[in-house]
Parts: C-alpha cells; sequence; structure tokens
C-alpha cells in the first residue's frame, strides 16, 4: 500500500514538474461539471482545517497549484484580490499539491511578504484530493487546474490552465455566479 502511494506521489511530482515547464493550458468537457463537487478536508496553512461541505451557501472557487509551477504562481495575486474584493461572499481555497508546509510558507512568505491572505491556503500533501478531482476532467493532471462550486455545492465552471489576467477570472466569475 505505501509503495502504492509513494508512485503516485511520484507520479503527481512529475507531472507538477513537466507542468512547471510546459505551463500547459487545455479546454475541457467534464464529467464533474453539473454534479456535486467531491466533499474534502484538509489541513490550511494558519494550522486549521477547511472541509468543502462547510462552505455551502457561498460559491467557491477551488485552484489546484503548486510553487514549482510557473502559471500557478503568475495566477495567485487573481485569487487573493477576488478573495480580498469580493469581501466574503465567494470563498477562495488555493490548493496546493503535493508539498510540505514549510515549502509553501516559505514560497508565500517570499511572494508576498508579511501580507495577510485573504484566500484560504490548504495542503494536499499526498495529492489524493487532486487525483480525486482529475479522475477524468483532467486525466493527465495538469496544473493549475481551477473549479468554480455554487452556493449548493454544484461545479459549474472547470478550467485547466492559468487565468492570464484578473480581468479574465472576474469574467469567468462574472459568468458563472452572475455577480
Amino acid at each position: 500500500m505505501a509503495s502504492r502511494m509513494s508512485k503516485k506521489l511520484i507520479r503527481i511530482t512529475l507531472i507538477i514538474a513537466v507542468l512547471a515547464l510546459a505551463g500547459g493550458t487545455l479546454s475541457c468537457s467534464s464529467s464533474l461539471l453539473s454534479q456535486k463537487a467531491p466533499d474534502f478536508t484538509l489541513p490550511t496553512m494558519t494550522g486549521a482545517s477547511i472541509t468543502l461541505s462547510e462552505l455551502e451557501g457561498t460559491p467557491v472557487v477551488l485552484n489546484f497549484w503548486a510553487t514549482t509551477c510557473p502559471a500557478c504562481r503568475m495566477e495567485l495575486p487573481y485569487f487573493e484580490a477576488v478573495a480580498q474584493e469580493s469581501e466574503g461572499e465567494i470563498k477562495v481555497i488555493a490548493i496546493d499539491v503535493g508539498q510540505s508546509a514549510a515549502t509553501v510558507q516559505s514560497f508565500l512568505q517570499s511572494f508576498f511578504g508579511d501580507y495577510e491572505l485573504t484566500m484560504i491556503v490548504a495542503l494536499d500533501n499526498n495529492g489524493e484530493v487532486f487525483v480525486n478531482y482529475c479522475q477524468e476532467d483532467n486525466s493527465r493532471y495538469y496544473i493549475p487546474f481551477t473549479l468554480f462550486v455554487d452556493s449548493e455545492g454544484i461545479v459549474q465552471y472547470i478550467k485547466i490552465g492559468a487565468f492570464t489576467s484578473e480581468e479574465e477570472l472576474w469574467e469567468a466569475l462574472d459568468s458563472v455566479f452572475e455577480l
């Protein structure tokens, strides 16, 4: 069992490394679209944990990313801007895939400085949640991988690849959530 999980983690790490170099973007037709988002509970960088189902009643943006992915690093400030500007009307969860809390903390400190983030940064250390979300929708495990989940917990939008601007992200949010 441990060997199987190790192989899966190695595969995810290799995929992340390739994506960090390539920065791939694909279009996606999805089996998760219009379905209930799979529930999860993950630790956050604040030491608490986040459970997706506890956020029902509020639209949620899930962004799977890694510090080693240039496209992920480029779009991370856009998600923080949405979290801050929406003032809690949209919850943004940036889910780091496969990295330790120390690695993510070091990155966030160097990237954002002492700025206190509004978005929730969660840790999917073993990649299990990421793999669960990617089963059919992102079978090549590309990151960044973003999903918009409505207030009833239904996946309404999926994007594989980075948003190229904050404006593009807001336009997608407006079209899905009719803000």
